[in-house]
């Protein structure tokens, strides 16, 4: 098929070979990535992913599941603050309001921490309702920024420089607070940051609560 060029007793990929593994190789690894889990997968809306990161989904290696104990789904993973704390710096989406949260980020940002955040509307109006005064004092700060995503979002996530993890819904539309998805790898980080990219670029930046105009 031309896919094997031989020379003597030595035996080598093609240029046209070459061409074909390049594309094998997203291929083999988003099938490993799926089998590893196949009922996680179907059991959640990986569809509400923007379609040009699915198809980019190969890159999401070494992606293992974390699930926590009945008694702590409601709250959010510890491995999930700590490494959190442990940064400088950390993106995040997310259409869900834990009570936690505020507190926690605004504490990041007074440490100088490098925050940045998109939420859906919901979210957001429910922030200015019932923690103004953490909204308020955390859009002081320059290491901050808060931005809003006028459409829907169904899972949530967060990238740091050593750290991803991303909490999808089930098809049922309930979030599963049970189970995140989390790797270190370099490729998955970086696949990270071009998702938190994606929506902020479509998102309005927040920088008072007052009126605008």
């Amino acid at each position: 098929e031309g896919l094997v060029n031989r020379s003597g007793k030595e035996y080598r990929l093609s240029d046209l070979g070459m061409l074909i593994v390049h594309f094998m190789e997203p291929l083999v690894t988003t099938i490993e990535c799926l089998d590893n889990n196949k009922k996680f997968w179907k059991e959640h809306n990986i569809g509400a992913l923007p379609l040009e990161m699915l198809q980019r989904f190969s890159e999401l290696k070494d992606l293992n599941i974390i699930e926590s104990s009945l008694e702590e789904s409601f709250e959010p993973h510890a491995q999930f603050l700590e490494m959190i704390r442990q940064s400088p710096g950390v993106k995040g989406i997310s259409p869900i309001v834990h009570p936690r949260y505020p507190h926690f980020f605004l504490e990041g940002a007074k440490l100088g921490k490098e925050i940045a955040l998109i939420l859906t509307n919901k979210a957001f109006n429910k922030i200015k309702k019932e923690y103004s005064s953490y909204l308020e004092e955390g859009l002081q700060y320059g290491n901050a920024a808060l931005y809003v995503y006028h459409g829907d979002i169904h899972f949530a996530f967060i990238v740091t420089g050593q750290y991803f993890s991303l909490s999808l819904f089930f098809n049922n539309d309930v979030f599963d607070s049970k189970r995140d998805l989390v790797s270190t790898d370099p490729s998955a980080l970086n696949w990270g940051n071009d998702l938190f990219s994606y929506y902020r670029d479509r998102s309005e930046r927040i920088t008072s609560l007052e009126p605008s105009g």
